[in-house]
């Protein structure tokens, strides 16, 4: 069981802390530094369990607080060290300007204003002296000259990073100029196109109606093309038979329209004659033969054009 022990402030100590006198040692420092840390903050220390893993930690915590805190004594120390050496500069550097009439007072605002631009100017700069020497000024680089000269390289950086800056803008800008002209151009395409849309659908719609007729027209010359390519083999046509061989048969009929016109002449002029059967079919048989010998004629003229044009 832990015992107790009671008071404000005092924590709980357990068997495993009752081991030696280093442990001792540890618990004696650690409450010590606990009981500054919240005295100074005003407040009292809180009631918990002391472990060895506990009192390991919190001395551990204290060890590196006292460290940092002396840390912290000596560098406060050493800044009052200097600020009072500034103090007393100030005081020694304002004697002699009060002796040598510069005073603050006995000066102009607006030189007063240009000391202390001047002043936060060497400040923003981290120039501690105007008048270091070269090697100095190679070392520490805090000249006011050598400093202004780098602000003025800087400058003519920035100078020249703007120039191209704004060259590129205005290259940047050129192409969006391009780019909304031709943005512009696309969109009124696009409602001109849009526009058009519905007369062409009606353009369309007419096309496929005559296309359907057309087709329609197609198939039905097709099947007058077939007829009539069935008519032509039926009656014996063949491609032997072209435009000059009619040619030749027409002037040949014509030939023989002539001939058998004396013949139907004669044929006319029996009509006159009174009727007589006998006569008649005499007539009607010497005519037979007239006409039989004219169609093998005719026959005769055809087969020997055709085989002249073979």
């Amino acid at each position: 069981m832990n015992e107790m022990i009671s008071g404000v402030g005092e924590p709980v100590v357990t068997d495993a802390t009752k081991g030696g006198g280093s442990n001792a040692a540890r618990i004696a420092e650690v409450k010590a530094w606990l009981a500054a840390q919240f005295d100074a903050a005003g407040k009292e220390v809180p009631d918990f369990e002391y472990t060895p893993r506990s009192i390991a930690h919190l001395y551990n915590l204290a060890t590196v607080s006292q460290a940092k805190t002396q840390a912290a004594n000596i560098v406060a120390n050493d800044f009052r060290q200097k600020a009072a050496e500034y103090r007393s500069q100030a005081a020694r550097i304002r004697e002699i300007l009060e002796n040598v009439g510069l005073a603050q007072e006995s000066l102009p605002s607006n030189v007063v204003a240009s000391t202390q631009v001047l002043a936060n100017v060497a400040n923003l700069l981290n120039i501690r002296d105007t008048e270091l020497s070269r090697w100095e000024e190679k070392q520490n680089g805090s000249s006011f000259l050598v400093a202004m000269g780098d602000i003025s390289l800087r400058k003519t950086g920035v100078d020249e990073k703007r120039a191209k800056v704004h060259k590129e803008s205005k290259t940047l800008l050129e192409y969006t100029r391009k780019a909304i002209a031709r943005l512009t151009y696309l969109k009124r395409t696009l409602a001109q196109l849009e526009d058009d849309v519905a007369p062409c659908d009606a353009q369309m719609e007419n096309w496929k109606t005559n296309l359907g007729v057309m087709a329609s027209k197609e198939r039905q010359y097709m099947q007058q093309y077939n007829n009539y390519k069935a008519l032509l083999n039926r009656v014996g046509y063949t491609p032997e038979i072209n435009h000059g061989v009619l040619v030749e048969m027409a002037e040949h009929r014509k030939d023989l329209e002539k001939k058998t016109k004396p013949i139907l002449d004669t044929l006319r002029s029996y009509q006159d004659l009174p009727p007589d059967k006998a006569l008649a079919a005499l007539a009607i048989e010497d005519k037979k033969r007239q006409y039989a010998a004219a169609e093998k004629y005719l026959e005769d003229v055809l087969q020997s054009a055709l085989a002249t044009s073979d």
